[in-house]
C-alpha cells in the first residue's frame, strides 16, 4: 500500500454552493461548529474566524458587506480531515466560484425551500455536470412556508437535470414543520422551533407502522409520512453509492440550517460517502493521487492582502504525492524551479505555516507575480492540469487610461488583476485597445478601485455594445484567418492570444454560426497556457 494512502483516504475536499441568501454561510458555520473549528454561532458572519480570509483585507468588500473571495476552512470530523471551500455568493463573482469547483472532489448544493431553483443554481450545476462532480443537495428553510417536498424534488430534477435520492424526508413545513425521518438510519428527528437540535430529539423507529409514530407526530401526519415513505421506497429504493460517486444521482436532505436542524445527518452521510481525493486529468495522462511525485495546480490568486506589502497568495490544490516546505518544485509554464518557505494551511482558527500537505489539501503560497490561474507545479515532469474554465463574459467595457504618465502602472495592474481572474482582458488592433469582460458590474468597480489604490493608476470604463464572447477555432486555419480579417471590429485576442469573437446580439451570433459552418464557437475556454 502506498505510504500516502492513509492520508489520502482521510481527506474530503468539497465546496458549498448556492444562490445568494439560500443559507450557505449558515450551513458553513454549522459544519465548523460540529467540527469544533469554531465555538460560537455567528462567528462566520462577524468574520471572527475569517482572520485568514483574503476578503477581510479588501476595503471595497468591507464597505459593501459582501464576500467576493473564496475562503478555505479545514476541520476534523469523525476522524476525517475536511477541507471546505466557501464560495462567493454574489453573482458578479460567479467565475471565482466556477474555478473553485475545479479544486474540489464533491459539492453540497443548498436550495432554499421557499424559492426553489434559482438562476445561479442552474449555472453552478452546469459546471458540476461538465466535470461529473458528485453532488449532495440540502433543502434549507423547511421551517418557512415554502414549496411541497415532492414538488421541490420534481422542480430540482427538471431544472438541474439531476436524479435525486431522498435520504431524509420532512414532516410538513413552515409553521407545521415537525421534523424529518431518516430513511437511511430509520429514525425520526423531531423539530422544536427556536431550539437547537440535539441528539436527544432523535427517536429510533425501525418500523413506521409502530404506534410510537402517532404518539410523536399525531395521526394525520403519521399516516401521511407512512404514505410518503412507501412511495419514496417504491420509486428510489436504496441509495446506490457508486451512482452518487459517478454524479448520476444526488442524495437529498431536508432541514433548517439556522436552527442547526438536519445538518448533522447531512454531515454524517457526507463523511461516509463523499469521495476522497480523485485522479485528475492532465494534457498528458491522468494522475492518481497516490503517485509518489508531488503535483498540484493553482485555481485562485488573491493579490495585495496587505496593501503595505503588495503580496499575493496563490491557492494550490495538491493532486498527488506530498508537498514539502522549502523544497524546489517545477513551474511547468515558466519552465523554472521555485520553492516556498512559508506555505500556509487555512485551519479555521488561524492561518498556519505548514511543513507538508497531501492530496486534497489546499495551501496558500506567497506569489511574487509568477503564477497565473491554471499553472501546474510538479517534481519535474512537464504536464498541466486541464479543465479550468474561463467563461464567456456578459458585460464588456473599454479600459481608458485617465493619466498617460501612469501607463506602465495601468498595464501592470490590469495584467495582474486579470491573472488573478477578477475579469478577462481582450486586446484589439495590435494590442492598443483594451477591452475588459466581466460577469457582473460590481467587478468593474472593484477593478477601478484596486487599480487606483494598489497601482496608482486612474482609469474609466466605457460600455461596449457586445452581448457575448466566443472563443473561435477551426480545423481549417485559412477559414479562421479569413473570418478574422473580415470582422476586425468584432475580433479580439484573449491574454493567451486565442482568437475571440465578440457578438453584438444573439441574432448576430446565430447568423455567424450559420454562415460559417467550418468555425466552432465556444462559450468557455480552458485556461492552461
Amino acid at each position: 500500500m502506498n505510504k500516502y494512502n492513509e492520508q489520502i483516504q482521510r481527506r474530503k475536499t468539497f465546496a458549498i454552493i448556492s444562490h445568494p441568501d439560500a443559507g450557505k454561510t449558515t450551513l458553513t458555520e454549522k459544519f465548523l461548529l460540529f467540527g469544533g473549528a469554531i465555538q460560537t454561532a455567528g462567528a462566520v458572519k462577524s468574520n471572527k474566524i475569517k482572520k485568514h480570509a483574503t476578503s477581510d483585507f479588501m476595503e471595497i468588500e468591507r464597505q459593501r458587506g459582501i464576500s467576493v473571495a473564496t475562503s478555505v476552512m479545514t476541520f476534523e470530523y469523525r476522524g476525517m480531515l475536511v477541507n471546505l471551500l466557501d464560495t462567493p455568493g454574489h453573482k458578479d463573482f460567479a467565475e471565482d466560484t466556477y474555478r473553485t469547483l475545479t479544486a474540489v472532489d464533491s459539492v453540497v448544493l443548498v436550495i432554499d425551500s421557499v424559492n426553489g431553483v434559482e438562476e445561479q443554481t442552474r449555472r453552478l450545476m452546469e459546471v458540476c455536470r461538465m466535470r461529473d462532480t458528485p453532488v449532495i443537495v440540502f433543502i434549507n428553510k423547511m421551517d418557512r412556508d415554502g414549496k411541497q417536498p415532492f414538488d421541490l424534488l420534481e422542480e430540482i430534477e427538471k431544472e438541474l437535470h439531476i436524479n435525486l435520492h431522498p435520504i431524509t424526508w420532512p414532516i410538513n413545513n413552515g409553521r407545521d414543520f415537525k421534523g424529518v425521518y431518516n430513511l437511511f438510519d430509520k429514525n425520526l428527528l423531531l423539530f422544536t422551533a427556536n431550539t437547537k437540535a440535539a441528539g436527544d430529539d432523535t427517536v429510533l423507529i425501525e418500523d413506521l407502522s409502530a404506534p410510537v409514530l402517532e404518539d410523536k407526530v399525531g395521526l394525520s401526519d403519521a399516516t401521511r409520512l407512512r404514505e410518503d415513505v412507501e412511495l419514496i421506497d417504491g420509486v428510489y429504493g436504496e441509495l446506490n453509492v457508486p451512482d452518487y460517486l459517478a454524479a448520476k444521482v444526488a442524495p437529498v436532505f431536508f432541514g433548517s440550517a439556522i436552527n442547526n436542524f438536519g445538518v448533522k445527518e447531512l454531515l454524517d452521510t457526507f463523511v461516509r460517502v463523499a469521495p476522497s481525493p480523485l485522479p485528475r486529468p492532465t494534457n498528458v495522462r491522468v494522475v492518481p493521487p497516490a503517485e509518489d511525485a508531488f503535483s498540484g495546480f493553482i485555481f485562485k490568486i488573491h493579490a495585495n492582502l496587505d496593501p503595505k506589502h503588495r503580496d499575493r497568495i496563490a491557492f494550490l490544490r495538491v493532486c498527488s504525492g506530498r508537498f514539502q516546505r522549502n523544497t524546489f518544485y517545477h513551474h511547468v509554464r515558466l519552465d523554472k524551479d521555485v520553492r516556498f518557505s512559508n506555505p500556509y494551511s487555512f485551519l479555521a482558527r488561524d492561518k498556519d505555516v505548514i511543513e507538508e500537505a497531501f492530496p486534497g489539501d489546499v495551501i496558500g503560497l506567497f506569489d511574487t507575480g509568477q503564477f497565473k490561474i491554471g499553472d501546474t507545479l510538479t517534481e519535474g515532469e512537464d504536464f498541466f492540469y486541464t479543465g479550468i474554465p474561463s467563461f464567456s463574459p456578459e458585460l464588456f467595457k473599454e479600459l481608458v487610461n485617465k493619466d498617460p504618465m501612469k501607463t506602465k502602472q495601468l498595464e501592470k495592474g490590469i495584467r495582474q488583476l486579470t491573472d488573478e481572474g477578477v475579469a478577462q482582458l481582450f486586446t484589439q488592433h495590435g494590442g492598443n485597445r483594451k477591452i475588459i469582460g466581466c460577469v457582473g458590474d460590481l467587478q468593474f468597480e472593484v477593478i477601478q478601485y484596486r487599480l487606483l489604490q494598489e497601482y496608482g493608476a486612474a482609469c474609466q470604463f466605457n460600455s461596449l455594445p457586445f452581448y457575448k464572447a466566443c472563443w473561435i477555432t477551426s480545423a481549417d486555419p485559412k477559414k479562421l484567418e479569413d473570418f478574422a480579417r473580415f470582422k476586425p471590429s468584432n475580433i479580439v485576442e484573449d491574454k493567451d492570444e486565442h482568437l475571440v469573437y465578440l457578438a453584438q446580439s444573439e441574432w448576430f451570433l446565430n447568423t455567424e454560426r450559420t454562415n460559417n459552418p467550418d468555425i466552432e464557437f465556444h462559450f468557455t475556454s480552458e485556461i492552461h497556457k
